[in-house]
């Protein structure tokens, strides 16, 4: 079962007695990029382990997955980010011992600012059950694809709405989208250079043993509310007219159905398809 954690950007996966709460796209040490061009923000590392731990105390998880882009510098390591994910880490290892992080693209020399106990996954993603998860910045695991329902992140979905004196609001969301898996089979292995001749989802199953389930996509909001997003309901993105929307390989695949895709606050108020909000920007 998939329960968002209203008012969260965060989710919680129940499968028996297991329960594990997700969340995506911390950028810590997002702070030193400003401060490279003159603005200074006091590290936000504190206030993103003090919600880390209100919702453990919520919804008492029995493990933790981080779901890439744990960092912020993408191939180095800023001096921050020594000094404040082993102390996010350590802190959170004190209420839940398991905790796992499906590796993003900014997540490069991420294992050694990690204790022992937190393990490192690859950025194919792993299954839970019926749900796939990964950070989206690469293709996903085939094996993911038996799963139903696929969770992904990377793209720090947004809304814009502009009123009529023309001052814009923007707000966090996620997104829930239908998916065409033969079109997504049959682009995942195109990637992986395997001929797919007339049957993808044969091809599928010949050389991974997986049968096809995988049905619709939810893309999660960064947990670090600081970030900027990509606006999923701006109509065009400069002279390419391609949506902002479409970053990482599942979505340019043209797999995904981001105009009938539901969108929904954090606190879960339904403000209807991609396709009627791009009216309104």
């Amino acid at each position: 079962m998939i329960v968002p954690l209203r008012p969260y950007p965060a989710l919680l996966l129940k499968r028996s007695s297991e329960r594990v709460l997700v969340v995506a796209d911390l950028h810590i040490g997002w702070e030193v990029r400003l401060a490279e061009q003159g603005i200074y923000v006091p590290s936000q590392t504190p206030k993103l382990q003090e919600k880390m731990l209100q919702l453990i105390q919520l919804c008492k998880p029995t493990s933790l997955l981080f779901l890439g882009d744990v960092k912020h510098a993408i191939a180095k390591v800023a001096m921050e980010e020594w000094r404040d994910i082993p102390n996010f880490f350590e802190t959170l290892g004190k209420k839940v011992q398991d905790i796992r992080i499906i590796l993003g693209n900014h997540d490069g020399n991420l294992e050694p600012l990690l204790p022992q106990n937190v393990k490192i996954l690859p950025s194919t993603g792993i299954a839970s059950g019926s749900v796939g998860l990964f950070h989206g910045h690469a293709w996903p695991s085939p094996n993911l694809l038996n799963c139903s329902n696929l969770i992904t992140a990377h793209v720090h979905p947004t809304v814009t709405f502009r009123d009529p004196l023309g001052f814009r609001i923007t707000r966090q969301v996620w997104v829930k989208a239908p998916c065409n898996n033969k079109k997504l089979v049959k682009a995942l292995l195109k990637h992986l250079n395997i001929k797919a001749d007339k049957n993808p989802v044969s091809s599928l199953q010949e050389h991974f043993k997986v049968k096809l389930r995988a049905s619709q996509l939810f893309i999660m909001p960064s947990f670090n509310d600081f970030l900027g997003g990509q606006s999923i309901n701006r109509k065009t993105l400069g002279k390419s007219g391609r949506s902002r929307a479409f970053i990482g390989p599942i979505l340019r695949s043209k797999s995904v159905d981001i105009d009938n895709a539901e969108v929904h606050l954090l606190d879960g108020t339904f403000l209807g398809t991609v396709n009627h909000l791009r009216t309104l920007i």
